[in-house]
């Protein structure tokens, strides 16, 4: 199965590479699971790197109580990708730890035809929960998160591509 994670910030100074680091790294330690990382400060991904995936993540801060514009766009240039396919989030923010974001994103996939994943991780004031090295100064909690978020995508990319592969989405069934 294939993760494309996707960091949704493109501000300087952004804290999100080093959550989405920390979020890989976890993610890489499951068998049976490729990892590529998405940053949009390089620019637009196209289509195919984003049709490969068979589950995505999104790492996304919280700006004035929604998601980046820049990762707006990015989710509107693309369509085809998204449908079918289950997607994550890890958030970080201020006291709301970016849920206010997902929150919104999560209307946003939905009219794309994707399935979002209860299961999140989220970081308060996130600068504060992880230390020099880049990694959470606490791993246990947001270790446990991500392996719960994990579970569930990994189970519906399953599912999911079990289906595409049997009636490609999209496709009117006779």
């Amino acid at each position: 199965m294939k993760l494309v994670v996707i960091v949704g910030s493109t501000r300087q100074g952004r804290f999100g590479p080093v959550v989405a680091e920390w979020f890989t790294g976890h993610a890489r330690q499951r068998t049976g699971l490729t990892v590529e990382v998405v940053d949009l400060v390089d620019g637009d991904p196209g289509d195919e790197a984003l049709l490969a995936a068979d589950m995505f993540v999104v790492v996304t801060p919280e700006y004035n109580h929604s998601f980046p514009g820049p990762l707006k766009t990015a989710i509107d240039r693309h369509v085809t990708p998204w449908q079918a396919k289950p997607i994550g989030f890890v958030s970080y923010g201020g006291i709301s730890g970016g849920l206010r974001a997902v929150e919104h994103l999560r209307q946003v996939f939905a009219e794309l035809h994707a399935v979002t994943v209860r299961e999140t991780v989220s970081f308060v004031w996130a600068p504060g929960q992880f230390g020099d090295d880049g990694r959470p100064l606490d791993p246990g909690p947001c270790g446990a998160a991500a392996d719960r978020l994990l579970d569930q995508l990994t189970w519906w990319g399953r599912a999911l591509a079990s289906a595409r592969r049997a009636h490609p989405y999209g496709v009117p069934v006779a």
